[in-house]
């Protein structure tokens, strides 16, 4: 008579399972009247076991797959709608760039912070505490 190593294989499962109740292994397997069910104790998922052609089989539970195949129609009606929209976010990689008036603008901008900047200095190095004054700013009279 010969023995199979499948039994054996698959009690080493069911005790590594129970096992875990001692902090050990991950999978939980619990026999049933039509074959195994595997239990993933890090994630909770819960798959059909059986035996088929001396393999242990697993699949997914029936609510997981239909959760799974919305997840995929999901994905692939998006997918379809970027495909057809043309251009996206990450097609349109070419920026815009900014109107003649909107540099002048911003060296406009520039300017005036590097001109109060160097006055500020030049009254620093002329040993003065005061401050600039601004521009349109009347004289102060004693």
């Amino acid at each position: 008579m010969r023995i199979s190593a499948l039994p054996l294989t698959f009690a080493a499962f069911v005790l590594a399972g129970s096992a875990h109740a001692d902090g050990e292994g991950r999978y939980r397997m619990e026999k049933t009247d039509t074959g195994f069910i595997r239990l993933d104790t890090a994630s909770g998922d819960i798959s059909l076991c059986r035996e088929q052609d001396g393999q242990i089989v697993c699949r997914m539970a029936a609510d997981e797959r239909a959760a799974f195949e919305k997840e995929l129609d999901l994905l692939t009606k998006r997918v379809e709608a970027l495909e057809k929209g043309g251009t996206t976010a990450l097609t349109d990689a070419k920026p815009s760039l900014p109107t003649d008036e909107e540099i002048d603008r911003t060296m406009t901008v520039m300017e005036k912070m590097m001109q109060r900047f160097m006055g500020i200095v030049k009254n620093l190095e002329d040993g003065e505490e005061k401050a600039v004054p601004e521009k349109g700013a009347d004289p102060q009279k004693t």
